[in-house]
């Protein structure tokens, strides 16, 4: 009878173990089971809830930073919305024959990012790649499916259009249609696509090496151009020069006159008169006693 009564009265503590260990046993589970899942600046998390039976569920999107708190199964794929820099090359086997037929080089540089507000329809239907990868790889691939090649295809049609050297003229033209094409081909998707830029364009060098030739002809052309018109200006000038002597002798000519030279005589010989310093000098001079004023032969006549 004590035995019976000893195994009943042990039979609490028996339980209250068990339970202790199934708590202890349930908690383990569930703290190995939750997850934090952490989101950090620039970045939108996708999250999710997996099952132990059933499917995974989406539980919503986080902007960084932040984190969910701890929760059960959760998980999640953080997406980078920070802008991206991709540059096309249209080289070698990929450069474009202009609309003259000139094979031309270029390259087409590209701003774009995802949408936050459009993150959840970028992992459902755009994305291809797991939790576990890189972010910047899982923008990269999903904008290789989806933009990539018709951002290519749109580039070459336009550069087509023009001859080859009219392309350099017309760069920002191109990329303005280009991004308006982008723009309307991404519209209602997560793909934000606000810059499209053509640049660096390159001719084959039979053609770079001819408007070399060509470039250096005009330059000698338009010095040479620039030569003439000093030269002109020079002969203009010394024609003015002439022009000026020759008036300058003309009036010259006509002022000395016998009894203009006869008369600034006579004022020297007055102004000579007064100075209290002065040397005697001998004038020719004619009936009037002025001096003369003509041409004399050797005789003296």
């Amino acid at each position: 009878m004590n035995n019976h009564f000893n195994t009943r009265g042990n039979a609490p503590v028996l339980t209250l173990a068990a339970l202790a260990a199934l708590f202890a046993f349930g908690a383990l589970v569930w703290f190995g089971g939750s997850h934090n899942f952490y989101t950090p600046a620039g970045y939108v998390g996708y999250v999710t809830r997996g099952a132990v039976v059933g499917k995974t569920e989406y539980v919503g999107t986080q902007a960084g930073p932040t984190s969910t708190g701890l929760g059960w199964m959760l998980h999640g794929i953080n997406i980078s919305v920070t802008p991206y820099t991709y540059t096309e090359e249209f080289n070698g086997s990929e450069s474009v024959l202009s609309k003259d037929q000139l094979k031309v080089a270029f390259r087409v540089h590209t701003i774009w990012n995802v949408r936050p507000d459009k993150v959840k329809e970028f992992v459902e239907k755009y994305s291809t790649l797991d939790a576990e990868d890189n972010p910047d790889k899982i923008v990269q691939v999903a904008y290789a499916n989806f933009v990539r090649e018709r951002l290519r295809t749109a580039a070459r049609s336009e550069v087509q259009k023009f001859n080859a050297m009219e392309i350099k003229d017309n760069i920002d033209k191109i990329g303005e249609v280009l991004r308006g094409n982008i723009l309307e081909m991404t519209k209602d998707t997560p793909f934000n696509v606000p810059s499209v830029v053509v640049g660096n364009i390159q001719y084959p060098e039979s053609v770079s090496e001819a408007v070399s030739n060509k470039l250096a002809a005009s330059q000698e052309l338009e010095t040479r151009e620039i030569q003439i018109q000093i030269a002109k200006k020079d002969a203009e000038k010394r024609v003015a020069e002439a022009e000026g002597i020759a008036k300058a002798m003309t009036i010259v000519q006509q002022k000395l006159t016998p009894l203009y030279i006869q008369h600034e005589a006579i004022e020297a010989q007055k102004a000579m008169v007064g100075s209290p310093n002065h040397t005697t000098i001998y004038i020719p001079v004619g009936n009037n006693g002025v001096p003369l004023v003509g041409a004399v032969d050797a005789s003296g006549k």
